[in-house]
């Protein structure tokens, strides 16, 4: 459905949606306090965590000489592995929540890949709501994102070959997992599973889904994969190291103008008193070097 002119190129408001919000690239689900009240069916791992990198984003692409007032851009925004693997073995269910113009703005996805697809020309902030199976976390997780249609830089001529591109990196970590859930996630290439103490032994892997439901789930063969961007943690290393070089760069900088400064000011500071002394003297008309 074609967005209406309500709806603002740099945002607009949007409901009230409460729950966990994702912290710096490292999101820490937790029981809620009623789950100790709760039996749990199969026995929790003490001390162990399972992490689960995701990337979420748009793509956009500019509709050129097919575009209308309120139809510019048709675009995508989706939640996928950083590898691009089947996240359907954690994540039950996504659902999307667009700005109140469009028809239907609730758009619930039960199956991989989880993307949504539409057209428009306004941008808003889309509410991604991540619900997990059963024996991975009952409580939802809320992300936030801004659907992005138009580069940054605004003087350079749109292109209709050349999407904007605009994904978030985080991982999602899950402490006290199930013995059934480690047991089917600890070979999937999706999720990273720490090692076990020596001795401990786990109950056999469940049986992997058949390979057309997973082969759907795999965003490896997307028609858009060619456009995601590429995170591990080796470029986040190289990034941040980057980054410290710069920092430091800058600090050398500050300080050599900062001891340039002050030479400058003890080179001024003889004469000032020099004057001073002059001043004063001849008020007694004796004049007095120092």
């Amino acid at each position: 459905m074609p967005q209406s002119s309500s709806a603002k190129k740099h945002g607009t408001d949007q409901p009230d949606i409460s729950g966990p919000t994702p912290k710096s690239q490292r999101t820490k689900m937790v029981k809620s306090s009623d789950d100790s009240e709760k039996k749990n069916l199969a026995k929790k791992l003490k001390e162990l965590e399972i992490s689960v990198p995701i990337v979420y984003g748009n793509i956009a692409f500019w509709l050129g000489k097919k575009a209308s007032e309120y139809q510019s851009h048709k675009w995508t925004v989706y939640i996928r592995g950083t590898t691009n693997e089947d996240l359907s073995v954690v994540v039950k269910r996504v659902v999307f929540q667009l700005h109140s113009s469009f028809n239907n703005p609730t758009r619930v996805v039960d199956g991989p890949p989880f993307e949504l697809s539409e057209s428009g020309w306004g941008e808003f902030e889309i509410v991604i709501t991540l619900h997990f199976h059963n024996d991975v976390c009952e409580k939802p997780l809320h992300l936030y994102h801004h659907l992005k249609l138009y580069p940054e830089d605004d003087s350079g001529p749109m292109s209709t070959k050349k999407p904007v591109v605009v994904e978030s990196y985080d991982e999602i970590v899950f402490t006290e997992p199930s013995e059934g859930f480690f047991a089917r996630v600890q070979n999937h290439p999706a999720v990273v599973v720490p090692r076990l103490p020596t001795g401990f032994t786990l109950p056999p892997p469940v049986p992997s889904e058949d390979a057309d439901k997973r082969k759907r789930g795999d965003t490896k063969d997307h028609t858009l994969s060619q456009w995601f961007s590429s995170f591990s943690e080796a470029d986040e290393l190289l990034k941040l190291a980057a980054a410290r070089q710069q920092v430091q760069a800058h600090i050398a900088r500050l300080r050599r103008q900062l001891n340039l400064i002050d030479g400058q000011h003890q080179q001024l500071k003889p004469a000032s008193d020099m004057n001073a002394v002059i001043q004063i003297s001849s008020s007694s008309v004796t004049l007095c070097f120092l």
